[in-house]
């Protein structure tokens, strides 16, 4: 009775894991985003669950930009910032996950992920932010999907519209307005290399104030687009520059 049980035991969980591994990645509705702007993302839903525990009324703001109406200063910046090779790639940055790897091994824990910006849009999309191996497959899986189906130009657009950028703030647009009481297409150069800033962890560093890590982070971000001439540049629309998929 005992193996009989451990057998139908093990069948279970192993179909419950090739779902988690195979099926749902494969099933997300990656598709309807070509000209869907999602009303919903999994982060978005695991911060509301997570300030229900905690006994928190917080309400999400959220305002879609499309990507030519966004400051190209914002849109350099984030670039710099979390993937310089985005229209380069096919998904995956092979060079910083390794570097990744190898920090991790060297701290001993899963801390440094080497995600691109196309691996944070499967993540923030689809899936709760846990750094579990069977997470990463899923969003590795998603990740070739989205870069089969969509152009590098909406998975910017959807990436920038969902990011989260503070407690109950998603999105540029909703940043901007809310750091900088602007819309995100007056970001100046600066205000840009600073909402960029804040991205690797947006709860616990605030674009605004006088955190070190921001002021740093920043002005790296901004000595970069003066190097390359970016902040120069007077075009309204350096996204149409962009190379295309």
């Amino acid at each position: 009775m005992f193996k009989k049980i451990l057998k139908i035991s093990i069948v279970i969980i192993l179909i419950y894991l090739s779902y988690l591994l195979i099926i749902f990645p494969l099933t997300v509705p990656v598709s309807d985003l070509k000209r869907k702007n999602p009303e919903t993302t999994a982060m978005m839903q695991y911060r509301i669950e997570q300030w229900k525990s905690m006994g928190k009324k917080v309400q999400i703001k959220r305002i879609w930009m499309p990507l030519n109406k966004i400051s190209p200063y914002l849109i350099k910046a984030v670039l710099i910032a979390e993937d310089d090779k985005f229209f380069y790639h096919s998904g995956f940055d092979l060079e910083a996950i390794k570097k990744a790897i190898e920090r991790d091994i060297r701290e001993k824990k899963l801390k440094y992920g080497g995600s691109t910006i196309t691996q944070q849009l499967a993540k923030n999309l689809y899936l709760k932010p846990s750094k579990n191996p069977i997470r990463k497959i899923q969003e590795a899986i998603i990740t070739v999907r989205l870069e089969k189906t969509l152009t590098k130009s909406r998975i910017l657009e959807l990436y920038l519209n969902i990011a989260e950028w503070g407690e109950g703030i998603f999105g540029v647009e909703a940043a901007s307005r809310h750091y900088f009481n602007k819309s995100s297409s007056e970001l100046t150069a600066q205000e840009a290399s600073r909402l960029a800033a804040a991205l690797p962890n947006p709860i616990k560093y605030s674009p605004i104030g006088d955190s070190k890590f921001i002021e740093r982070r920043a002005n790296l971000i901004y000595y970069i687009m003066q190097k390359r001439g970016i902040v120069k540049e007077e075009t309204n629309s350096l996204v149409e520059q962009f190379p295309s998929k």
